[in-house]
């Protein structure tokens, strides 16, 4: 394997990586807006 492959190779692995930190990251914050949702729903009662 080249140098050249090697970077490309550990290149894709990162921005799968990332891609998948950002999805992650997504989810979280989705979750807690629905948590702050829920709560306000709450003090409603």
């Amino acid at each position: 394997m080249t140098e050249l492959e090697r970077l490309q190779e550990e290149n894709e692995r990162l921005r799968t990586e990332v891609a998948y930190l950002k999805k992650l990251k997504e989810l979280e914050e989705r979750d807690e807006a629905l948590e702050r949702e829920r709560q306000r729903q709450l003090e409603k009662w």
